[in-house]
């Protein structure tokens, strides 16, 4: 059984490719560092937002893998992007590469619009905080 557990209120407006509330009871805490689309050779791959948000979120589940978990240990996410009119527009798009990569075990998220990134070339940066059983 797994140590996420999702609550989504009726009294709240439907989440959408998130969790409102995530607890989580004991297992052990993977905090998974920010990934860009950075290739094997380290650079940014695709052209637009939606090519990297697959590398990058391909990126964090390889890291979570290699770590032992899998994408419903995922309790917290967070979604760094250059440009947020773009990442809103393509929310449809992302959602679809997240339940194809990720499934529909939603964890508590959110989106931040910055600047830029350390890569200059990065469009969209996604860490997060897992729990394995």
């Amino acid at each position: 059984m797994s140590p996420v557990h999702r609550i989504n209120p009726v009294e709240m407006s439907p989440p959408t490719g998130f969790s409102h509330a995530v607890t989580v009871t004991g297992g052990q805490l993977v905090f998974l560092a920010g990934q860009t689309a950075l290739d094997q050779d380290g650079k940014i791959v695709g052209d637009d937002l939606s090519e990297q948000f697959v590398t990058a979120l391909g990126n964090l589940l390889t890291a979570l893998g290699a770590a032992g978990g899998a994408p419903a240990d995922l309790a917290r996410v967070t979604v760094y992007a250059t440009d947020v009119a773009d990442y809103r527009e393509r929310a449809e798009e992302l959602g679809r590469i997240w339940q194809r990569l990720a499934g529909r075990d939603y964890p508590a998220m959110a989106v931040i619009g910055v600047t830029r990134l350390w890569d200059e070339q990065a469009l969209v940066e996604i860490d997060g905080v897992a729990v394995l059983p």
